[in-house]
Order: structure tokens, then C-alpha cells, then sequence
């Protein structure tokens, strides 16, 4: 047997990790003196700690690592902790990405690059629906779901021309899941109502509009350009955003060719 400091020399681990890992409950010595404390390892312990240390060093929490230690199941629990890490390494990856991108310059120019103009929305007639999605991508589902809906109600029900449909986020502030949500579609009369779908008549309204093409995920910017664009030239915010989308998945395949209108209700300050 060795005592704990000729230990920590045979498998170069510290004296305080090997205390630790005794604390813990991971590696207990093989017999602890009971008149002078002094912890006894053997090298049959050596594998131990070194699968101990695979383990850590993967990433495992201790709790973890004791489950596998006392007969868990090894492969599950070290498959949730590599979807962990790929789930990191995706995030990383972006976040490299970005940071490569705002210290190009793009960003800036990608902004600048966007115009605004005011447009008058004439009073329309909408069916809408109220939810609350999960994510943003299950508008992808709760849209056509909507239409399917209304349809199913009001077969002869015509949307008018030019298209017209928009989404308004209700919530008081940015949320990542959970999102309460209205979708709007211009139609030419009033129809049957469902549970969840409702009629209303919209006022005529004044927007600020800007155009962006590509990907949801860059409509920050887009946004970010629009309320900077309102501030400058005298307008408040009357009303929730609009997102109208005119080009998408039912109709792009590639998402760079996505096109989508922020309609931003506003008001001329005095």
C-alpha cells in the first residue's frame, strides 16, 4: 500500500484532488490509519482513478460520475453529456462566426444597406389567430395549420389581392420560447369563427416599412435599423411591429431568398 503522498506521485494527481475525490465519495482510500488518519492506497486503484479522471475530464459532473462509478448506465448518461458538448460547440461556433463578422465590418455595412419608407395600410378585414408557440420555428406549423382552419369554416372565404398577412409578438419583451403571438390574414368579408379564430376590422394605419431578405434569424437587424430610422425622423412608435412575409419556405427553398416586411406603426411628433 502507499500512503496518500507516494499515491499522488504514482498517479500525478494532487494530494488535494485525492482528498477531494475521498470527500466526495469517488475514491475512497483502501484503509485509513485510525490512530493516525494517514489514507493507504493500493495500485489497483490507479485504474480507478484514472477512468475517474477520463470521466471529469469529459466534462462529467461528480454526481455523474458517481452514477456511472456505481453501475449507471454508462452509455446514456455519456451520450447526453456529448449532445451537451456538441450543443456548446454549435454555440461557440456561431458566436466565432460573429465575432468575425462584426470585426470585418459587414455588419455596419449590412444595416446601412437597408431603406425605409412610410406607407399608408388601408383598413382591412382579418381573420386572426392567437397562440402561444414554443419556438419561433413552429410558426412554420401554426401558419399553414391556421389557414387550414379558417378553411375548413369558410370554404368559399377569399384572401384579398395583393396578399396581405403579418404576425404582431404580444409579449411586453424578447422571449426565446414560449412566444404569445397573433397571425393576421387579410380576407374580403367577415367569416365563421372557431374556438381560436377570430374576425375584426383593422383601422387604416401609417408604418414606417423596411425590407429584408434572408434569414428570420437576421431580422435584428433589420429591426434595429427601422427604430433607429424612427427616432431620427421625428415619428413614435403607435402600435406592436408587424412582420409581413411575402417570400418564405412555401415559396423559397433558399432562405437567403426570404423576404419579409417590418411595418412599424408610428405617429408624426409635434
Amino acid at each position: 500500500m502507499f500512503r496518500i503522498g507516494e499515491f499522488s506521485k504514482l498517479s500525478k494527481t494532487t494530494v488535494k484532488s485525492l482528498r477531494f475525490y475521498d470527500e466526495v465519495g469517488l475514491l475512497r482510500p483502501e484503509k485509513v490509519d485510525r490512530f493516525t488518519n494517514y489514507r493507504f492506497y493500493t495500485t489497483g486503484q490507479l485504474v480507478k482513478l484514472h477512468y475517474i479522471q477520463s470521466l471529469r475530464q469529459a466534462g462529467l459532473s461528480i454526481e455523474e460520475t458517481k452514477q456511472i462509478l456505481d453501475g449507471g448506465n454508462a452509455e446514456e448518461i455519456l451520450q447526453k453529456r456529448l449532445s451537451e458538448l456538441e450543443s456548446e460547440a454549435s454555440d461557440i461556433s456561431a458566436k466565432l462566426s460573429r465575432i468575425e463578422f462584426i470585426l470585418s465590418g459587414k455588419e455596419e455595412e449590412i444595416i446601412m444597406s437597408y431603406s425605409a419608407t412610410i406607407k399608408e395600410i388601408p383598413e382591412c378585414i382579418v381573420f386572426s389567430k392567437r397562440a402561444c408557440i414554443p419556438r419561433y420555428e413552429d410558426f412554420m406549423t401554426m401558419i399553414p395549420e391556421t389557414g387550414a382552419e379558417v378553411a375548413r369554416a369558410n370554404p368559399t372565404l377569399k384572401c384579398v389581392s395583393p396578399h396581405y398577412c403579418f404576425t404582431r409578438y404580444l409579449d411586453g419583451e424578447y422571449k426565446e420560447k414560449d412566444i404569445n403571438v397573433e397571425f393576421c390574414q387579410a380576407v374580403e368579408t367577415f367569416g365563421n369563427e372557431t374556438e381560436s379564430i377570430k374576425f375584426k376590422k383593422l383601422p387604416a394605419v401609417t408604418v414606417v416599412s423596411v425590407m429584408h431578405k434572408g434569414p428570420y434569424q437576421n431580422l435584428g437587424q433589420a429591426y434595429a435599423f427601422v427604430f433607429k430610422w424612427i427616432e431620427d425622423n421625428g415619428y413614435s412608435v403607435a402600435d406592436s411591429p408587424r412582420e409581413s412575409y411575402i417570400d418564405g419556405i412555401w415559396n423559397k427553398e433558399n432562405e437567403e431568398d426570404w423576404l419579409t416586411e417590418i411595418q412599424v406603426p408610428v405617429l408624426k411628433k409635434d
